[in-house]
């Protein structure tokens, strides 16, 4: 017999000193006297894995956030040992491991400066409630030490001195300090002394981050269960951080169709069919740019899952034609709950094949959503997501659906406490079978996996077009996601601008927020200021509750409506360039938004800046964020900035003023700058692009631009069907010379370039292209132009 005297709860353990030492080619392993087994993996020579097991052999090694097509290989590895350290070198990083306490110390391998230690380093407790170890590692922070990303949480950039859980929760109405939220990302970057690191934790468990709250000079991480498994990676550059955390963990799998990256325009919900074609007619007759509307929940049959409510949408295949015919993709919403109803196939079939996730002791997990009491499919199963994927073919094949929004997918569950599955719920995790303690953070991002195969099948050859609300690190191979059901507020717009920031340093760019709040009703003004945000967010959707009116473009008066189309037609001017920053994102990780401390971390002044960011690489925006505002103060990175709408020019390196009245905000283009235009299209696709418009903003000394284009759709790109044109601009006090190098075997529509130069400090004399001198009567003086063959290799410019 068991009494309760003999069950001992184990307090905090650590490792003891090291006994054995072992190398199985890239692998490392290191034992203690206490059975403690630490792998360390080297990755690559800046990327170096850590993986302890207090139980001397590792479980199977699995994860939903690594991806198989991640860069492996090193250059150079050395392992060497004195009476302290087991000591292992690589091109990037010197790692010292502590013969003593397994603690870790990691050094710049060229100048040996210290970079990451261990404080306590690894240690655990054993979970007393649920079996296994609650693990648990502690570094020391150092002087100076700054932390960014961490996903979508809705404070400011810096997270030095705050305290952060990881568990992903339907989080309606959130505010600045709400904690979790609807993403788990446990992907943080360090910056100290203008070198960069990164730490990726991949475990699903609930986690937890501190960073010096508890302990002024202690950062720590922990979760309630599973592995301590990290990734160490150094820069020391941040972008180069961000960059090989999105190759570790996976960039979008193909490149979204361009009319993803255009205007979308949402609302729970738009019902009956004559209403979406009423919304649809009035952005035609006011000529505001848009190329989707979305369906919510109210199209479906009782809020089933995959059917049409008949008497709303009695013909959905002729609607969604119709609509298609002018410029409009339909996206409709999909959420996990499926209704318990014999008489729905849906339900019927999952029930028959034992798809649905239970309980502990063997029913099936019921829990309230919008069609009432559900059953919830288990996306860790690989059959379930195929069977799931298989599901979409009549939405996207028959009817002409263009793309899925998957919602609720934390996943959400009404009226219980925590608002989600309880923890004994089970899971097949790809055969690694589990509670939801492990696999809850990983269900949504499960879900939209199964969404996007099913919609990559069915809209080939299109590209296919996923949004999802819940993610863990990985999601971005996916899908593109959106910040959750914020508020109508002020407040709510700065958070906005934090979270897209958040987001895109933390590997996951294809993003935005429900453009002048989910709940309540903005007023114009408001509406104004986060559309303005908006278009300069990857993705770009008004998304509201019926609940609280009307919230078109079109909602408000017509001083706002003039000011709304604007600047969305601005967007549209813009996508060959949201486009190239989408194609560099995809190739090579480089975040689309860069918020100033990515943009400039040698500069110390940015690591506290919160608004500015830079979109792409070459524009400064900076939103403003306060009512009655008619300008505000904002920080210049260093380098010379071109005003967007005068090409005023200010030097950067210091804060100042800029006026920016309801109609404008401040835009700036970096010195050197070549920024490809298309003509203002009401959907993209509209017109044939006839002529390519490059503003050239002038620098003296030398710039790099890039301009990628393809298709628009399908994977012809993939085969090098692409053009992807290499600008070079160089600068002096009396010429200007733009060369150019094209690769790829896409032909564009058009065969000219329109160029239009800015800020040139002297007055042309000639103009050379391609060694050959142009009769300059064809220089346009007013617009200060020249139209060039598309084809040119280089032009000189040359003052008087």
């Amino acid at each position: 017999m068991i009494i309760n005297t003999d069950l001992v709860k184990k307090g905090n353990q650590f490792p003891n000193q090291i006994i054995d030492f072992k190398k199985d080619v890239d692998k490392l392993y290191f034992t203690t006297s206490n059975n403690v087994v630490l792998q360390i993996t080297i990755r690559r020579d800046s990327v170096l894995r850590f993986r302890y097991t207090t139980k001397g052999v590792f479980e199977n090694d699995f994860s939903y956030a690594i991806t198989k097509h991640a860069a492996s290989g090193f250059n150079k590895l050395e392992i060497t040992e004195d009476d302290v350290y087991y000591i292992v070198t690589t091109s990037k990083l010197i790692c010292k491991i502590f013969k003593e306490n397994l603690h870790i110390s990691i050094f710049d391998a060229k100048d040996n400066e210290l970079i990451c230690e261990d404080e306590l380093g690894f240690h655990w407790e054993e979970s007393y409630e649920y079996g296994g170890d609650i693990v648990k590692l502690s570094k020391v922070s150092q002087e100076g030490e700054s932390y960014f990303g961490l996903g979508d949480k809705s404070i400011p950039n810096n997270l030095k001195g705050k305290r952060f859980e990881n568990w992903v929760t339907d989080s309606y109405s959130f505010g600045r300090n709400t904690d979790p939220l609807y993403k788990d990302i446990p992907f943080y970057t360090g910056l100290h002394h203008k070198k960069a690191y990164g730490i990726f934790f991949d475990n699903t468990f609930r986690s937890f981050f501190d960073f010096c709250q508890e302990r002024r000079n202690v950062t720590s991480f922990w979760a309630q269960g599973g592995e301590m498994n990290y990734y160490f990676i150094y820069g020391p550059k941040m972008t180069d951080v961000v960059s090989s955390y999105t190759d570790l963990t996976g960039r979008p799998h193909q490149l979204p169709p361009l009319w993803a990256l255009g205007y979308h325009q949402c609302k729970w919900s738009y019902y009956p069919e004559s209403k979406v074609k009423q919304v649809a007619k009035t952005f035609r007759e006011l000529k505001i740019p848009c190329d989707a509307i979305y369906l919510d929940i109210d199209y479906m049959d009782g809020f089933r899952c995959f059917t049409w409510n008949k008497e709303y949408f009695p013909n959905p295949k002729k609607m969604v034609k119709e609509l298609a015919d002018d410029g409009f993709k339909t996206i409709v919403i999909i959420d996990p709950g499926i209704k318990i109803d014999t008489d729905y196939p849906v339900f019927k079939e999952a029930l028959e094949k034992d798809y649905f996730c239970k309980r502990a002791d063997g029913p099936y997990m019921k829990g309230k959503v919008w069609p009432g009491d559900c059953y919830f499919p288990d996306f860790t199963n690989p059959e379930v997501r195929e069977w799931w994927s298989n599901l979409f073919k009549e939405l996207i094949e028959d009817i002409g659906v263009k793309g899925v929004w998957n919602d609720m997918n934390e996943p959400a569950v009404m009226e219980v406490p925590g608002k989600t599955f309880p923890n004994d719920v089970r899971h097949n995790y790809d055969g690694n079978y589990c509670s939801h303690r492990k696999a809850h953070n990983v269900y949504g991002m499960q879900m939209a996996r199964a969404t996007y195969h099913g919609l990559k099948k069915f809209s080939y050859p299109k590209r296919p077009f996923v949004i999802t609300r819940a993610a863990y690190s990985g999601t971005q191979r996916y899908t593109s996601s959106w910040t959750g059901d914020n508020v109508a507020s002020w407040e709510h717009l700065a958070i906005a601008n934090a979270q897209a920031q958040r987001m895109c340093m933390s590997g996951f760019s294809f993003v935005g927020s429900d453009i002048g709040g989910f709940a309540e009703q903005p007023n114009g003004e408001l509406y104004t200021r986060w559309i303005q945000l908006g278009v300069f967010h990857p993705f770009c959707r008004t998304h509201s509750s019926g609940d609280h009116g009307e919230q078109e473009p079109f909602s408000f008066d017509t001083n706002v409506t003039n000011i709304v189309r604007k600047f969305i037609e601005i967007r549209y001017q813009l996508l060959p360039y949201l486009y190239t920053s989408f194609w560099q994102y995809a190739n090579e990780g480089i975040p689309i938004l860069k918020s100033l401390m990515l943009f400039d971390q040698e500069d110390h002044h940015t690591h506290y800046r919160n608004d500015e960011f830079v979109y792409g690489d070459k524009i400064l925006i900076c939103p403003i964020i306060e009512p009655n505002a008619k300008g505000r103060r904002m920080y210049f990175p260093i380098g010379k900035w071109f005003s967007f709408w005068d090409a005023e020019v200010v030097n950067g390196g210091e804060e100042k003023w800029v006026d920016a009245d309801i109609d404008s905000m401040p835009i700036y283009i970096k010195e050197g700058a070549i920024i490809p235009k298309y003509p203002i299209q009401q959907y993209v696709g509209e017109k044939v692009i006839e002529e390519l418009t490059l503003d050239i903003y002038f620098k003296n000394g030398k710039e790099k631009s890039k301009v990628y284009e393809d298709a628009s759709d399908g994977y012809d790109y993939k085969k090098g069907r692409f053009s992807l044109r290499n600008f070079t601009l160089v600068g002096k006090e009396d010429s200007l010379t733009i060369q150019q190098f094209k690769e790829g075997k896409y032909i564009t529509s058009y065969n000219t370039f329109k160029i239009i130069l800015h800020g040139l400090p002297f007055k042309i004399g000639s103009i050379e292209i391609d060694n050959e001198k142009m009769d300059m009567a064809k220089f346009n003086i007013e617009e200060n132009s020249i139209i060039v063959s598309k084809e040119f290799t280089e032009i000189h410019i040359i003052g008087l």
